[in-house]
Formats: C-alpha cells, sequence, structure tokens
C-alpha cells in the first residue's frame, strides 16, 4: 500500500480541500497520514475523520518588522527538524500540501528525505508560505487558470480547488429544521471563515431587523463571537462554527454573504449559490482575497462589495441587488462549466501511486 502524507493549516480553508481527497484517496488505496500545527484548527477537523494525526511547532512568517519573528523563526527550524525525523519514520510516497505555514517544514523535510511533493495553490497569486515551498514541489496546482503566469510554467497545472462530496448531499429539510425555519422567507447565509469576521458580524446584526422582513438568516459569526442577546431571535440562527451538517445549511440557502477566500468561493461556485464576496482589505491582508473577488465578479460568479466601501446601509442594499438579480448570476455560473477539482488534483496524485 502506498503512503501519502497531507499537509496544511492554520485556517480551515487549508484543511478543507484536503479532506475532499480523502474517500478517494482511500479508494486508490493509499494509507492517509496528517501532518498539521500543535494548536490549529487542522488538528479536530482532521482527527474527526479518524485519520492519523502528527503534530510539529510552526510559526508565522511575517513580511513585516515584527519581535515575535524571531521566535517564530526559531520554531519553524524545529519544525522542519522533526518533519524531516517524521519523514524517515513514516517513509510516505508522496506528501500532498495545501498551504499554510505548517506546510513549509513539512515540505522541506520530504526534500531533505527525497519524497516528491505535490503543493496545491489556492488563491490567484501565490502566498508566502507557498512561495518558499514551490521549488521544492514537482508539481503546483492551481485554482485559478491566471495562476499559472505566477508559477513554473514545467511545474503549474491549472486543476480547480478539491469540493468536498458531501456538500452536494445537503438536505433543505434537514437545514431549515436545524435552524428552526419554515421555509416561507428565502435563506440568506452570512459566512466569515473559520475565524469570523467582526466588521460583517457588525454590519449583518445593525441591519438584521431590516433583513428579518425578506429573510430568513443563517449567520456563521466564528469562535466566541455568538450575540447572546440575539440567540431567541425568530428567523436569525447563529453558529460559531460548522463542519458537519454544514451541507444541510448550504441546501438551504438562497443567497451567500462572505469574505473570498479561495476555497469558499470555489464551494459557492460549484453548488451555484448566488453570493456577495466582501474581501479582507489590502490593510489586513496581502491582497489575495481582492484578487480571488474580482476573477469571480469579472466572469459574472458573484458581486463584490469592497471592505472599504461597507457600511450598514451599503451591506444592507448589496445584498437587496444579489437578491434581485440573482438569476444572472446562477446563469453565469451554470454556463461556466467550473465546478469540483477534485478530479483534476486526483489525476496528479495518481501518477505517483504506480
Amino acid at each position: 500500500m502506498k503512503k501519502i502524507v497531507l499537509t496544511g493549516g492554520g485556517t480551515a480553508g487549508h484543511v478543507t480541500p484536503n479532506l475532499a481527497l480523502l474517500p478517494f484517496l482511500k479508494e486508490d488505496g493509499w494509507e492517509v497520514v496528517y501532518i498539521g500545527s500543535e494548536k490549529g484548527i487542522e488538528r479536530s477537523l482532521v482527527e474527526a475523520e479518524g485519520i492519523p494525526y502528527y503534530s510539529i511547532p510552526t510559526g508565522k512568517l511575517r513580511r513585516y518588522l515584527s519581535k515575535e519573528n524571531i521566535s517564530d523563526m526559531l520554531r519553524v527550524v524545529k519544525g522542519v527538524t522533526e518533519a524531516k525525523k517524521l519523514m524517515k519514520k513514516l517513509k510516505p510516497d508522496l506528501v500532498f500540501s495545501k498551504g499554510g505555514f505548517v506546510a513549509v517544514p513539512v515540505v522541506l523535510g520530504a526534500k531533505a528525505n527525497k519524497i516528491p511533493v505535490i503543493i496545491h495553490e489556492s488563491d490567484l497569486t501565490p502566498g508566502l508560505a507557498n512561495k518558499i515551498a514551490m521549488p521544492w514541489a514537482k508539481t503546483i496546482c492551481t485554482t485559478f487558470p491566471e495562476t499559472l503566469g505566477h508559477i513554473s510554467k514545467k511545474k503549474g497545472v491549472h486543476t480547480g480547488s478539491p469540493i468536498r462530496k458531501e456538500l452536494f448531499e445537503g438536505s433543505k429539510e434537514r437545514g431549515l429544521e436545524k435552524c428552526g425555519f419554515d421555509g416561507a422567507k428565502p435563506v440568506l447565509l452570512m459566512m466569515g471563515g473559520s475565524l469570523g469576521a467582526v466588521k460583517l458580524n457588525q454590519c449583518l446584526r445593525t441591519e438584521l431587523p431590516k433583513l428579518l422582513e425578506k429573510f430568513d438568516v443563517i449567520h456563521l459569526c466564528g469562535k466566541g463571537n455568538l450575540a447572546k442577546d440575539l440567540l431567541h431571535q425568530k428567523g436569525y440562527k447563529q453558529f460559531e462554527y460548522v463542519s458537519a451538517g454544514l451541507a444541510d445549511l448550504f441546501a438551504a440557502t438562497d443567497l451567500i454573504v462572505s469574505r473570498a477566500g479561495s476555497n469558499s468561493i470555489c464551494e459557492f461556485l460549484a453548488l451555484k449559490k448566488p453570493h456577495l464576496l466582501i474581501p479582507l482589505s489590502k490593510s489586513a491582508s496581502r491582497g489575495d482575497q481582492i484578487l480571488n473577488a474580482a476573477s469571480f465578479a469579472k466572469q459574472g460568479f458573484a458581486r463584490v462589495l469592497p471592505e472599504e466601501e461597507m457600511s450598514p446601509l451599503s451591506f444592507y442594499e448589496n445584498i437587496i441587488t444579489l437578491y434581485e438579480n440573482q438569476g444572472k448570476y446562477i446563469d453565469k455560473m451554470e454556463k461556466s462549466g467550473l465546478a469540483d477539482g477534485t478530479k483534476g488534483v486526483l489525476a496528479q496524485i495518481r501518477k505517483f501511486n504506480k
């Protein structure tokens, strides 16, 4: 039996595409193990799937001056040392990396042990962790075709993003029941990523009375962000984070408001859900979400509201405009022919299962 190490972490977006591959890797006869960070969200998500999990130290690689850079660099060095030992112990035939800072030591550990590496880049332009890791990869899979212009032509393959099979198997009835909705109103789902989005949460709750006149609202608000005074508000259901049961919530949803993380927006596209994207501003990120959102807007898949232009009123007005034009967005998504990138990624992995 061939063995594959999956790695990636820090946010759910660096983990869920790996989880999407699991059932197919098992069908192909791979023994699967996961290497992640010590305290990242990936541990609970992976262990819930019954996959052996190994943790290594890691630190954030920053593009700016910070007193934490020194201590984090030491953790990265320690992580590389431990990853090398793990690779020697596990003896995998292949490493598949979804990025995030934990992936850098794993890729370097694989290179030291002459283990081939496949990297998947989610965003339109490569992030810092993947930029560091890419020279050591055999193949670099991309979500966006535009990304091929930013990487080695010999290594790049446009595959799309792996989508979890269970997301296509949700039940609208179960989703409505989970939220206590009767189905009389269209359902608006807002999500700010696994860590939540404070500004989005504030705008939604400010405009909630007006929104509830037209919609039932599902709010994935992030850990520690529940509004206790709204726990029993009719037509409004809050969750800190949802893993099991997310497919049912998607099935019950008519419109989505979200940040513009690559994996999430690819799921919206695959499910043909009209969506309003509010990407993280450049002051709070390297701008990758802005590029992701612009690509989707250009293709007619999404409406975009820049965070710098967001106010409670513009937030509300953009949701209403999206709802009134939802058919146009659904039509564009259906005609695109773009959906699940799982097959494309698996085709690259299968080259090493011989």
